[in-house]
């Protein structure tokens, strides 16, 4: 179980008033159709976009990020999404844009980082949560799981940054209250008209008072002492600040390593490990199980508890036989108290 929570500093898009007593709940309000797209600056952006919805972004354009609320991200530099809009009932087309040189999702042989597919499908589900199922910024998203399979035919890194369109389609929506309260969505992403990847994904979207009985006083612990990471080369690394693994006493076992002050893994403050923490660390074990350089090909991961900051978790990992020449499948799994956090299961390829 994978959570994104994003505390909002801007009242007016963090909540909608609430219903009168006794009346019925209020459905979100239905969005205008496409339309001239309308201008904004400053502060005032993410708000008006809330405001108009998709409307203030009625052509897909490759000039501006959306607000980083829609997309749980504290730095600007970390939204990767600069647009949407809906294409059909619970249907929706989202474009991003992928730099040539990311500071943590680094090329991999001259490829983008198949991890980057990963945090873009992520951004997009927060992103149409907020803006087209009416879910306040305030609430917490809790992944269930994620797959994603992608083609590295597209994935070189070209002479400019790579332009992305992505198919979304939701599907098993319940709502609460007028709002999405879980929804799974299934995204196509092209590049130049190609697909480079498919993916699929579920979650649920948790009000503030919900979350905080869930999580009782978890929302204030305190993370271990950061322990000593294993060899950046053993897991596709360069530089120590981003591995995410300890090396343990036994075979093909590590403990997840957490610097809760990466800049782009825990990008604003948290009281769980991340998930992309998570897929990092299982993409990180199954280079270090390998022993040698990989690119990943697919990858099908469900979360099953959260991760805490205050407690080791440790993963271990184990190949089957590889069906396809050049590809290894890995296994993943975490336990921390005794308890499944999460398993991926990895195909891989030498780059």
């Amino acid at each position: 179980m994978s959570a994104h929570t994003f505390q909002a500093h801007r009242p007016a898009l963090t909540t909608a008033p609430a219903p009168a007593a006794g009346s019925p709940a209020a459905a979100p309000a239905p969005l205008p159709a496409a339309g001239p797209r309308t201008a904004s600056a400053g502060a005032s952006a993410a708000a008006d976009a809330a405001a108009a919805g998709r409307d203030a972004y009625a052509h897909l354009s490759l000039t501006r990020t959306v607000p980083k609320e829609f997309v749980h991200r504290a730095s600007v530099a970390e939204v990767l999404l600069t647009d949407w809009q809906r294409t059909g009932e619970d249907r929706f087309t989202v474009s991003a844009q992928w730099p040539r040189g990311h500071s943590f999702f680094t090329p991999i042989a001259g490829y983008h980082d198949p991890l980057i597919a990963a945090e873009t499908i992520r951004q997009s589900g927060l992103l149409l949560a907020h803006t087209e199922y009416g879910v306040p910024l305030d609430h917490s998203f809790v992944m269930h799981d994620l797959s994603l399979a992608v083609d590295p035919a597209h994935l070189h890194v070209g002479a400019a940054p790579a332009a992305l369109t992505i198919d979304v389609t939701c599907s098993d929506i319940t709502r609460r209250r007028g709002r999405a309260a879980s929804l799974r969505y299934t995204s196509t992403l092209r590049r130049d008209g190609r697909i480079l990847a498919r993916a699929d994904a579920s979650c649920t979207c948790t009000p503030p008072a919900v979350y905080q009985r869930l999580r009782g006083n978890r929302t204030h612990t305190t993370p271990l002492a950061l322990t000593a990471p294993t060899a950046p080369q053993t897991v596709g690394r360069t530089s120590p600040t981003d591995v995410v693994l300890t090396p343990t006493a036994h075979p093909h076992t590590w403990q997840l390593r957490t610097d809760t002050r990466h800049p782009v893994l825990f990008d604003h403050p948290v009281d769980h490990i991340p998930g992309m923490v998570l897929l990092e660390a299982a993409r990180q074990a199954t280079t270090a199980h390998l022993g040698h350089p990989t690119l990943p090909l697919t990858l099908t991961t469900t979360f099953t508890n959260y991760a805490e900051l205050d407690t080791p978790c440790h993963l271990q990992t184990h190949t089957t036989t590889p069906t396809t020449p050049g590809h290894h499948t890995t296994h993943i799994t975490c336990h921390q108290n005794n308890h499944p956090v999460f398993h991926s299961t990895i195909t891989t390829t030498t780059p």
